[in-house]
């Protein structure tokens, strides 16, 4: 019977460290948003007439 093949080991840690770095740099990372600075925009819309009844 073979040993075992530690590089397979290797190659699955080197995978899993990846699979949970990504998405912490992105939660922790510098925004990558490119959103235009629009400030608070008025509403200009008709308001909802009808009420709704609870329970």
């Amino acid at each position: 019977m073979k040993g075992l093949n530690l590089s397979v080991f290797g190659y699955f840690f080197e995978g899993l460290m990846q699979y949970f770095a990504e998405p912490v740099g992105r939660i922790f990372g510098p925004d990558d948003d490119n959103y235009p600075r629009t400030g608070v925009q008025p509403f200009d819309g008709d308001t909802y007439a009808e009420t709704v009844e609870t329970l």
